[in-house]
């Protein structure tokens, strides 16, 4: 089992009334009474690069809502290879499984320092009983966790490497269009495609010297969107 060992710095307590991205996150939809509910503590907490939130097959106690930052979410293989089976960026929820008593799925290793609250399960079952809002936010959760899904392994695991890559950039590039995009390293990228590390670096090395990217700093790229989505329509 992948384990770190890194530890979070702790922020505080979350205020979730007055949290500055609440229509994004999981409890959006709470009205304040609602918070009153809530008796266990929960904490904001700040993870660096390389830090892991949970493992799989540990025994879930908390879900993480990701404030900030880029998680990937890490299936290991049998030989000893990962494969990175999600990305989750602002407003995703990470560790829904153990709402159903499941030990976590994956392990969730921080790409680009996150800032996340950790919500222990008590709170959240509490909530999804009493508060008709909060469980019509979970099922949503639930189907936009399934269809991410689906819809990774459908845009980011077939077609060409060009087509893989480019789909990545269009996707990194989504919530801040006008910022360049910071992409992983070599052996992360051919997890997320399903690539070798070489033709990886290979197919970059192409979208650099075609002018569809243009690398500022190590692994930082300023995206011609326009062309990029050219390679997804043509190849």
């Amino acid at each position: 089992m992948h384990r770190n060992g890194i530890d979070a710095a702790r922020l505080g307590t979350a205020r979730c009334s007055s949290c500055a991205i609440r229509d994004l996150v999981l409890f959006g939809d709470l009205r304040d009474q609602d918070f009153d509910l809530i008796h266990i503590p929960i904490d904001e907490l700040r993870f660096q690069p390389g830090a892991t939130l949970y493992s799989a097959g540990d025994e879930g106690g908390s879900l993480y809502t990701i404030r900030s930052g880029l998680v990937k979410l890490v299936q290991f293989l049998p030989d000893g290879t990962q494969r990175i089976v999600r990305l989750l960026r602002r407003g995703a929820v990470a560790g829904l499984e153990v709402l159903v008593g499941k030990p976590y799925e994956h392990t969730a290793v921080v790409l680009q320092e996150a800032e996340t609250c950790r919500l222990p399960r008590a709170v959240v079952e509490r909530l999804s009983k009493e508060t008709p809002r909060l469980h019509a936010r979970l099922m949503e959760r639930w189907y936009q966790s399934l269809h991410q899904a689906d819809e990774w392994l459908t845009e980011l695991s077939t077609g060409s490497a060009r087509r893989r890559l480019a789909r990545l950039f269009l996707k990194l590039a989504a919530d801040a269009p006008s910022e360049p995009v910071l992409l992983s390293g070599r052996e992360d990228l051919g997890a997320m495609l399903g690539i070798g590390m070489e033709t990886a670096s290979r197919t970059i090395a192409e979208f650099k010297r075609a002018g569809l990217v243009v690398e500022q700093a190590p692994n930082v790229f300023v995206c011609d969107l326009s062309a990029l989505e050219t390679v997804v329509l043509d190849g």
